[in-house]
């Protein structure tokens, strides 16, 4: 009984810690999925506005624990 407990709560701290919450940002199409432990955000917004032309960007930018581990924004 006890191993049923204890594989119940590891799959339950699993399911927490790993399962992506999407978010969607008003930039213009950029989707975040925030997780526990990781974010992976998937951009596509205008870059800056001061610029003479509007840069479009896109790309994919990898968080874990915090720390960007990939950024492919261009």
């Amino acid at each position: 009984m006890k191993k049923k407990v204890m594989i119940g709560i590891c799959v339950l701290l699993a399911i927490v810690l790993l399962v992506p919450i999407p978010m969607r940002l008003k930039d213009g199409g950029t989707v975040v999925y925030h997780a526990v432990l990781y974010q992976v955000e998937d951009v596509h917004r205008l870059g800056a506005v001061d610029t003479a032309e509007d840069e479009y960007l896109e790309g994919m930018i990898v968080r874990i624990l915090g720390m960007e581990v990939y950024n492919s924004v261009e």
